[in-house]
Formats: structure tokens, C-alpha cells, sequence
């Protein structure tokens, strides 16, 4: 029996989060299939695609990731997929003879168009036979021959005349802790998943809540619960995957867990598939190629490195590109900045760090075009003072990046002193502070900072 393992990156998830998540899931499906394992590995995101993974997604016929909200047990981890049906109009024999063949205690009983409308259990079945023995008033051969011959009638009842109606419904997708409680307090030992047609899906018992399986995840581009999917506490994580500092997920069980000072996820992708011995697809290749470009700036970042640059070369070589200009390429994609929403032009790859007792949001967007950024200052700061207020942050800190000239402009709203003490800036709230050679929120802005 397959078993699904969520592929995930962080929150807000940028470029390198979404390409990390799809080319590892590839990777290890290949790898699956080669070692005849039941595992399969399903890429997945905690919010909306940064315009540029969609561009490298289409352009190169890659499905996206699978959004979810959660790692949450749900019901369709623990139910009985595909239940053994039965029509309303079949007979209590037919039922019977069903559930001994498959030896099982419910059937799911539904109408024409395939729609449930209740159980047959061997709980009705012995509920009538202890009816019909109720009409047993003596020892008399007369009397006991009414109760058989109403026990033989019941052979061909109808089972809509015995089903369970009032049997609770659950939804494949609902968070198991939510319902156990309404389930265990039902009058049936069942409950029954349904999809959207009414259809019945799934069977869920007592027996298959009593000790919950754990989802299993990987962890891509980063490695703190801050940053992770809701629920990751209760999941089983597998691996991780990051370029980041080491910060507080923790496993029951030592784990795979890779973790270098470069550049970008996507290039310790690209050297696991290369370790493996794996032709890496042109189009995985592409999107690799592209978070390279995007979390090194088109490798200009001080985080940079020569095993970046390479791994760069040789992907770029796969799809046939020049890296630069393919770097490029992929920011144009981004759209103008003048029609962004501030929403996004601020949100879009923001991560919240902790400093002390506070948290502390550092927000980094990159432009080839400063100037029309920047014309939208107010309205950037407004939305920025908003986040602080409505999140809780100390300090909100945005670097409009600027590729083209290698350098940030750094907005802070909130604390600014936090901010001033850790360059030796006078941040205020106008204009901003211009951080030549400043492209990194990792090394050179988050560092100093959270330093």
C-alpha cells in the first residue's frame, strides 16, 4: 500500500522553496521506483507561487505543488478507502452472505445514482433476530414456529427497512483531533467519509482512532518551527534539506539532514541528484537553475559560493542557457512593480525571526527597476506599520533589493533603533538607507540584526 511524504518548504514560500520542494519530490520518486518502495512523494506549498516559480512551471510543463494548509492527521490518513457497497433495494439474505464474504461488520447501502444514504451492520441483523425472539412467549411448537418464520421473512427484508440512518459524515480533508470526540460520543462504532457527490469514500472505526498514524514530511529550505506547516509537531519528519542556520525542529528518530553554508537549496538538490547517479529532467533542471538565480541574486550574493556556480553552469548546460541571462529572465518574470500589489511586494518572501522576547519581520523584495519601487514608499511604509500592529512585530524591516546596482534599499517601520544599532545607520522613516553591496537577508541583514 502507497504511503504519501509531504515535500515542503517554509512559509511565504519564495522561489527556492517551491523549486527545492518539486525537484526533491522528482528525486526521490525516481528513487522510489527504483527501490520498489511503497513511498510516494507529493511536492507541496504553504501559500501562493511567486510569480516567477509560475512562469518556470508553465514555460517548462511542470505541474505546480500542492497548496496545504496543515500536517494535521486527517481523516483520510486513518479511513478505509473504497467501502463494499450495497443497494437500498438488495435483501437482508444478500447483505448477510456480503458481510461473511468480506468479513466485515458494516456494509455502506446506497441508492441509484450511487449516493450513501446509510449502514447495514451485524448489529441490525442481530437486532432483528433479537426481535423476533421478543415474540417468543412460551415453548410452544406453534410459537416457536412464528418466530422462525418471522426470522425467514426478514431474509428478504429490504435493507433501507434495517439500515442505520442517523450515522455520522466526515469529510476526508477534516483534522482528525476535531472529530474524534463526535465520533467516539455517536451511537455507531462507524462514521462514514463522503466527497462532494454525496458518494461514500471511506470507513472510519473507533479502532482506527485510537492511535493515529503520524503524516510524514520533508523539510526543505528550512529547519524552524516558526517558519514550518502548522502542525509539524505531530508529524514524522523524514529529512531535511537547508542552507540555513540550525534552529529547533527536533525528531524522535535521527534523520537524514543536510545542511551547508551556500547559496541556495536548489543547488544541494541538484548535488543530491548528481550523488545519486539521476539524469535530472530539462525542465527540473530549469526550475532549479532559476532558484539558484533568485536566492543568489544571479550568484552576485555574498552568500554565493563556487559549488553554487557550478552546480549553476551545469544545470544551465542542461537546459541549454546561459545562466546569467536565464537569471535575468526569471526576475522579469516578476512583473512590474508599479502594478504589485503592496500585499505582495511586501509579503511575498517575508520571514519572521525571533529577537529575544520579540519577533522581528524582515521582508526582502528584489527589482531591476529601484526607482519605481520606491515611488510607492508611503504606501509600502502604511502597509508595513499595519503589519506591525496587527502581527505583533517589534520591527518591520523591508530590503528593496536592487539587482542591477548590487544593493539594498532599507526600509524599517516599528523599533527602528533595532535596526540603527545593528548597521550604525540613522534609519528613519522617510527615504529610506541605501546598503551598497547589501544583497543577502540571510548573511548580511538577519545576521546583524538577530547578532
Amino acid at each position: 500500500m502507497s504511503k504519501n511524504v509531504i515535500v515542503v518548504g517554509h512559509k511565504n514560500p519564495d522561489n527556492d522553496s517551491i523549486s527545492a520542494a518539486v525537484g526533491y519530490a522528482h528525486l526521490k520518486n525516481v528513487l522510489a521506483q527504483k527501490l520498489d518502495s511503497p513511498l510516494t512523494f507529493i511536492p507541496a506549498c504553504l501559500g501562493p507561487l511567486p510569480p516567477e516559480s509560475t512562469w518556470v512551471l508553465d514555460a517548462y510543463g511542470i505541474e505546480p505543488p500542492r497548496r496545504i494548509s496543515h500536517v494535521h492527521t486527517r481523516v483520510g490518513d486513518v479511513m478505509t478507502a473504497d467501502p463494499i457497497s450495497i443497494s437500498m433495494d438488495a435483501s437482508m439474505l444478500e447483505a448477510g452472505r456480503a458481510l461473511r464474504k468480506h468479513n466485515i461488520r458494516s456494509l455502506v447501502v446506497e441508492d441509484e445514482q450511487g449516493r450513501f444514504k446509510g449502514l447495514i451492520s451485524t448489529r441490525a441483523i442481530a437486532e432483528r433476530y433479537i426481535t423476533a425472539t421478543d415474540e417468543l412467549d412460551d415453548a410452544s411448537p406453534e410459537s416457536s414456529m412464528a418466530v422462525a418464520t418471522s426470522l425467514i421473512e426478514s431474509l428478504s427484508q429490504k435493507v433501507s427497512e434495517l439500515m442505520f440512518e442517523n450515522v455520522m459524515k466526515l469529510d476526508a480533508e477534516d483534522v482528525l483531533h476535531d472529530v474524534v470526540d463526535d465520533m467516539i460520543a455517536s451511537e455507531l462504532r462507524e462514521a462514514v467519509v463522503v466527497d462532494e457527490a454525496g458518494r461514500a469514500v471511506g470507513i472510519v472505526t473507533r479502532s482506527d482512532v485510537a492511535t493515529p498514524p503520524k503524516r510524514c514530511v520533508i523539510l526543505v529550505d528550512h529547519n524552524e518551527v516558526r517558519q514550518a506547516v502548522t502542525g509539524i509537531e505531530e508529524a514524522e519528519v523524514l529529512e531535511i534539506i537547508d542552507h540555513h542556520r540550525i534552529a529547533d525542529v527536533s525528531t524522535a528518530n535521527p534523520i537524514k539532514f543536510i545542511n551547508r553554508p551556500i547559496g541556495s537549496t536548489a543547488t544541494l538538490i541538484t548535488l543530491e541528484y548528481r550523488e545519486a547517479g539521476i539524469d535530472i529532467p530539462k525542465g527540473i533542471a530549469a526550475l532549479l537553475l532559476s532558484a539558484i538565480m533568485t536566492d543568489t541574486v544571479i550568484l552576485k550574493s555574498p552568500t554565493a559560493t563556487d559549488v553554487d556556480r557550478e552546480q549553476a553552469d551545469h544545470l544551465a548546460r542542461i537546459v541549454g542557457v546561459d545562466p546569467t541571462e536565464f537569471g535575468l529572465s526569471v526576475f522579469r518574470a516578476r512583473g512590474g512593480d508599479a502594478d504589485m500589489g503592496v500585499e505582495e511586494l511586501v509579503g511575498a518572501d517575508a520571514k519572521e525571526f525571533q529577537l529575544d522576547d520579540n519577533t522581528i519581520l524582515i521582508a526582502q523584495h528584489e527589482t531591476v527597476d529601484l526607482p519605481v519601487v520606491m515611488e510607492r514608499e508611503q504606501e509600502i511604509r502604511e502597509y508595513m506599520r499595519k503589519l506591525a500592529k496587527d502581527k505583533g512585530y517589534e520591527t518591520v524591516v523591508l530590503m528593496v533589493t536592487d539587482i542591477l546596482a548590487e544593493g539594498t534599499q532599507l526600509l524599517a517601520e516599528g523599533n527602528r533603533k533595532i535596526v540603527n544599532r545593528a548597521f550604525g545607520i540613522e534609519c528613519t522613516g522617510k527615504d529610506g538607507t541605501w546598503m551598497p553591496g547589501v544583497l543577502s537577508r540571510k548573511k548580511q541583514v538577519a545576521a546583524k540584526i538577530l547578532g
